[in-house]
């Protein structure tokens, strides 16, 4: 049976909300497709949830092509499952944190790694009984500062998530390994997106605990996207967080360009106060961010079968760029990898406390901060780690190594003791001698160079939104609670794990996002999420107009075209403006003029169809021309 826009709730909107920023939050409030309930909280209106259970519907039938089982878990989880992971600190206040009548905390999960572990742990025992892929569709929670957007950063949102768990990393196909099921996966993330009838892209990402490219976002490209991509022409593409760059030359062996000079800069401890304030201090000049050296601290815990140990790390940027969390921790965990000794590492920015108590004054650090220490204990657990362009010669300003005081004309050669040595200073020294290693650190930015191994050439900067995302989680939760499986041995192991994920909300937004979904009238669905077919809009609702609306309707609705007809008694330019708005994906007129004329008229939202047809071989041809959309 079609669907009469006087029976169900239709809101449209003439004037743009004026919280809305970006065109997918902008239509679906005036398109009557969502109402704001409160800050990062939406309703979502007949249009609206039609099109999200198509999307739904899509991710479906494509889980369960590649085997996985749906489950349907929890929002409310026990905060004790996030404590035993270390979860509840690391998600910080983005994490819903509720209270029962008890006094007993849960949590709303934004993810349910903890629950389907806790899951798989009450029933799996066996080798038998891997791999398991499970999924589910399902409410999250994600507590956001900043709502924003609409639904592609909401505080409540509908997500796909899937686990799967395994006993090897690799194997022969059939094996049942997480790279089988992860290129499974893959495959099934493309099909889905393809079918959606949104364009996307798969970038490298920040990978899992197991290394490798073993993390992949599938990107939707759109200029209001958040998430910067870099790419080549070559094909490599990679999110800033996961993107290197190739080789760029440095020089630490340039002179200074003055004597270090002290300047005190009361509570400048961001680049851009102190570019700010710099004339003031340092008595007339400028300063630019790209002449400063931009540091952040780590503290590395080491946990070997003989004993703990712990480590300092200063990582150097210029202050105009950003330090790359995921590149130095890769690059510390490389150093102890060979060591049979170490059980794990574990790298983080040092807390303010721990700080505190080393007498490492945060937001006035310089890389020469090793040199200012008088504890041999500790000096000797301090490194430094160069990017490349901090590691050249030039003018710098950076940290003066104690509270609100910064230095001028730092060099490198002259701050480790080698200015009057005849000799270079060399990287072999710098790693030797004073625990100075120089490499790719920071974000990278549009124009640096590609690496070679990936084609070469310069990187150049799109804008996405993440609709997907899929990596190895290794043994990250198996390992936290203690989840254990029998080998062919009888022997107890850790069973490893993949996590996959979809943004169903982000889906629409994402198909309207992108250039082909959306003009100045309105949306402009792909058939696949449209929350209708066909828009059936007769001039006027009655008479011969209507019997020939009800009669195509039903012939269409008994061959499976979702109908939706306009029963309004508005003027026609308002039902065209609302058909628009809408963006289902055909429009066909009805009236008396052209039903003298023995046609009705057929045309597509995207603007490349316009056709007259006999209202007797309309349903046809419309079935024709939704087989090409």
């Amino acid at each position: 049976m079609p669907t009469y826009w006087t029976k169900t709730l239709i809101p449209t909107l003439r004037q743009v909300p004026a919280e809305a920023e970006v065109p997918s939050h902008q239509l679906m409030l005036r398109a009557g497709y969502l109402r704001k309930l409160s800050a990062g909280v939406y309703d979502y209106l007949p249009l609206g949830w039609r099109s999200l259970r198509k999307a739904m519907q899509i991710v479906r039938e494509e889980m369960d092509a590649i085997g996985a089982a749906e489950v349907f878990l929890p929002a409310m989880q026990p905060i004790e499952l996030w404590e035993r992971t270390g979860r509840r600190i690391a998600y910080g206040q983005n994490l819903f944190v509720v209270k029962d009548r008890h006094g007993r905390e849960h949590a709303l999960g934004p993810t349910h790694e903890e629950v389907i572990t806790e899951l798989v742990s009450a029933y799996i025992e066996s080798y038998k009984d891997l791999p398991k892929v499970l999924y589910q569709i399902q409410t999250k929670f994600r507590d956001e500062f900043r709502p924003r957007f609409g639904v592609l950063r909401s505080r409540e949102f509908q997500m796909k998530d899937a686990y799967s768990f395994h006993l090897n990393l690799d194997g022969p196909p059939g094996s049942g390994s997480l790279s089988e099921t992860y290129d499974a996966m893959h495959g099934a993330y493309c099909k889905i997106f393809q079918r959606c009838g949104i364009p996307y892209m798969v970038v490298e990402a920040e990978s899992g605990p197991i290394g490798g490219s073993a993390s992949h976002e599938f990107m939707c490209p759109s200029p209001t996207g958040e998430d910067v991509i870099l790419q080549n022409d070559a094909g490599y593409a990679a999110n800033v967080e996961k993107c290197e760059t190739g080789k760029r030359t440095f020089d630490i062996n340039a002179a200074p360009t003055g004597g270090l000079q002290e300047i005190y800069t009361p509570d400048c401890k961001s680049i851009d106060d102190l570019c700010a304030q710099w004339k003031e201090f340092a008595g007339g000049g400028k300063l630019k961010p790209e002449n400063t050296l931009k540091t952040r601290v780590y503290e590395i815990r080491v946990y070997k079968r003989t004993g703990d140990d712990w480590a300092i790390w200063i990582a150097v940027v210029r202050g105009d760029r950003e330090v790359n969390d995921g590149k130095v921790r890769h690059h510390i965990e490389q150093q102890y990898k060979h060591n049979i000794d170490v059980l794990r590492v574990e790298v983080a920015p040092i807390s303010d406390e721990r700080a505190q108590d080393l007498g490492i004054p945060l937001g006035f650090i310089g890389p020469h901060f090793v040199g200012s220490v008088t504890e041999p204990k500790l000096q000797a657990r301090i490194w430094n780690i160069f990017d490349y362009e901090a590691a050249n010669g030039g003018f710098w300003v950076t940290g003066g190594n104690r509270v609100n005081y910064h230095v001028r004309h730092y060099c490198m050669r002259r701050e480790f003791g080698w200015n009057d040595h005849d000799g270079p200073i060399t990287c072999d020294i710098l790693n030797l001698i004073h625990h100075t290693q120089i490499t790719d650190i920071r974000n990278a930015v549009e124009g640096d160079p590609a690496p070679e191994d990936r084609g070469g050439g310069t990187l150049k900067v799109t804008k996405g939104i993440e609709i997907g995302h899929i990596f190895k989680l290794g043994y990250k939760y198996t390992e936290a609670l203690e989840v254990t499986v029998v080998n062919e041995n009888n022997e107890p192991v850790k069973p490893m794990m993949g996590c996959y994920g979809i943004g169903v909300n982000r889906i629409l937004a994402s198909a309207i996002e992108n250039e082909q979904g959306h003009d100045d009238n309105g949306i402009i669905w792909p058939r696949a999420l449209a929350p209708f077919d066909v828009l059936l809009v007769p001039i006027k609702y009655d008479g011969q107009v209507k019997d020939v609306t009800d009669n195509l309707a039903a012939e269409m609705e008994a061959a499976g075209t979702d109908v939706l007809i306009d029963d309004r008694d508005e003027r026609p330019g308002v039902k065209f403006k609302d058909a628009d708005l809408i963006g289902v994906p055909l429009r066909v007129t009805i009236g008396e003029k052209g039903l003298s004329e023995g046609m009705v008229e057929v045309k597509s939202r995207n603007g490349r169809i316009n056709e007259k047809v006999a209202p007797d071989s309309a349903a046809a041809r419309i079935a024709q021309l939704l087989a090409s959309l």
